[in-house]
């Protein structure tokens, strides 16, 4: 049994649960959350309502994500890659894995939830609008990394 290719279907899968979660959450949650014409306290309950059924999917997929990845890397020996610039997109993918990782387990509880929390409670209607912001953000970088990933894991450099 080839477990480097079990290990990438799960690398995949994971990938796209996690980052399929941003794209649900900056395309249709945060959108509809926003436009409701509900008390801005009531909106955050329901983000609030989606997000705690997500945030331990997200949490799961990050840890395959990295489990899986450490080991293509270890099996395949591809640490130089690290070093090297044509493969920048496994540089990026580490980097951004990081910076979910961090907000999932530190930023979003300890953080975040705390301000926006308190910045709903003191009827700040720009919070939903920083928050969506803070999600387009994200999904933009995931979206670039995913395609700047599947594109140099099939050959194609973007630098000569």
């Amino acid at each position: 049994m080839d477990y480097a290719v079990i290990a990438r279907a799960i690398h995949v899968a994971a990938v796209v649960v996690w980052i399929g979660g941003v794209a649900m959450a900056t395309t249709v949650v945060l959108p509809l959350v926003r436009r409701q014409g509900r008390p801005l306290s009531e909106r955050f309950a329901l983000f609030e309502s989606v997000e705690r059924r997500f945030i331990w999917q997200a949490r799961i997929a990050t840890i395959l994500v990295v489990l899986s990845g450490f080991y293509m890397v270890e099996h395949y020996d591809l640490w130089s890659r690290f070093s090297s610039a044509e493969f920048w997109w496994m540089d990026a993918m580490v980097g951004l894995w990081l910076i979910f990782t961090l907000l999932l387990f530190v930023g979003e509880p300890l953080i975040v939830h705390r301000w926006v929390s308190r910045q709903t409670a003191a009827g700040n209607e720009s919070v939903l609008t920083i928050l969506h912001g803070a999600h387009w953000v994200l999904l933009v970088a995931s979206i670039i990394t995913v395609m700047a990933a599947v594109a140099g894991s099939h050959g194609m450099s973007l630098i000569p």
